[in-house]
């Protein structure tokens, strides 16, 4: 009996607690409602909230501030840009004479020296007309060799066919007045103390005598132009003489050409562009290759609102896009009195129309004053962030 109440006891017992099992089960929520208001209400079991995240928040904050001040104050009188590039010297090589290219000693992207030859045109051509030039020359210098002869003896001559013709002048006025004499002797005697035959005879030599004085007054008229008859000589002297100057200049003009159909290098530099082949006919004025000097320098095109500060000699720290590796240093070296729109090929007409004003830029020239290997220049074109220390 006792046994069966104490099962019957515990069985009660376990009841009881599935009940209350069942109960909190099905009321969950009102539960932890009645916790929570609870606690809220006698405040047992509140926790303090960590203040650290706010403390580095906080922290981070100062130390960019910082850091952006550094910043500022470091670069404050830095003026930079994107849009400069690398700039230099190129050298457009067009032929002088034409002709066909028989040797050609450079290829695509070649470095050549001052004076190196570069190609040779086919000089036959060019090579007659020089012989030609030189028989020119030869036949004008003795054309001028001649004329100074004659000049020699026309100075000597003509002086003396002057003296010529006043004597022969005196002989014919002689002859002249011996006719005349007998005229009058043969016309005043008595006619029977001559005879008809004197008579015409005296008279046909009178005749005689005028004409060979008005010849020999003839004579005398030209032959008293000896001073324009010597300067004539003397003209053609200096004729000949230009003849031979005409000749020389076509014989230096060959020599020229000739000279022209081996191409040298102008300067230092490296060949690109080249079109030029081996057994390609070349004409005048047609471009063969362009040479690009290792000169190269940088132009930066600033903002006008950019040059307040600047000046000429200003260092500058140079990056290449293309080469992070190379750092360059310059100086600024001369602006451009102009900006880029001024000197377009159609520049803007503010003067018409409705006008928006646009932040101009200056192109500046900047010079690379070392880091740069002159035995590897940069490519014309690439892309620069130049930075100007402002003073």
């Amino acid at each position: 009996m006792a046994s069966d109440e104490q099962g019957s006891a515990a069985g009660g017992a376990k009841d009881k607690n599935d009940d209350k099992n069942q109960t909190d089960n099905d009321h969950p929520n009102e539960e932890k409602s009645k916790d929570k208001d609870g606690d809220k209400g006698d405040g047992k079991g509140d926790k303090p909230r960590s203040k650290l995240p706010l403390i580095i928040l906080a922290i981070v904050v100062v130390i960019a501030a910082i850091v952006g001040f550094i910043y500022w104050f470091v670069h404050r009188n830095d003026v930079s840009t994107d849009d400069a590039y690398t700039d230099g010297n190129v050298v457009t090589m067009v032929p002088k004479v034409s002709g066909y290219v028989v040797a050609l000693y450079v290829d695509d992207n070649s470095r050549v020296r001052k004076g190196d030859l570069l190609l040779k045109i086919d000089p036959r051509d060019y090579q007659t007309s020089v012989e030609q030039a030189v028989a020119q020359l030869a036949l004008a210098k003795a054309q001028l060799k001649s004329s100074q002869e004659a000049l020699t003896i026309a100075r000597v001559q003509y002086p003396a066919q002057l003296k010529s013709a006043q004597a022969q002048q005196d002989a014919a006025v002689a002859s002249l007045r011996d006719a005349e004499a007998s005229y009058r002797r043969q016309h005043e005697v008595d006619r029977r103390a001559t005879t008809q035959e004197n008579i015409d005879q005296s008279t046909t030599q009178q005749q005689s005598a005028l004409s060979s004085l008005e010849n020999a007054r003839a004579q005398l008229r030209i032959a008293s132009l000896v001073p324009q008859q010597i300067v004539q000589a003397a003209l053609t002297v200096t004729q000949r003489e230009a003849a031979v100057q005409q000749a020389q200049a076509q014989l230096d003009q060959a020599n020229l050409n000739l000279s022209y159909t081996e191409v040298r290098a102008p300067s230092d530099g490296f060949i690109t562009m080249r079109s030029a082949q081996l057994g390609s006919y070349l004409t005048t004025n047609q471009t063969m290759f362009v040479i690009v000097t290792p000169d190269v320098w940088i132009t930066a095109n600033f903002k006008e609102t950019q040059l307040g500060r600047m000046r000429v000699g200003d260092a500058v720290d140079i990056e290449i896009d293309a080469y992070s590796a190379i750092k360059l240093q310059g100086h600024v070296q001369s602006f451009q009195y102009g900006t880029g729109a001024r000197f377009s090929a159609f520049p803007a007409e503010n003067a018409t129309g409705n006008f928006v004003k646009i932040v101009q830029r200056v192109p500046v020239k900047i010079v690379i004053d070392s880091g740069l290997d002159p035995d590897r220049p940069l490519p014309l074109g690439l892309s620069v962030d130049p930075v100007v220390h402002l003073p």
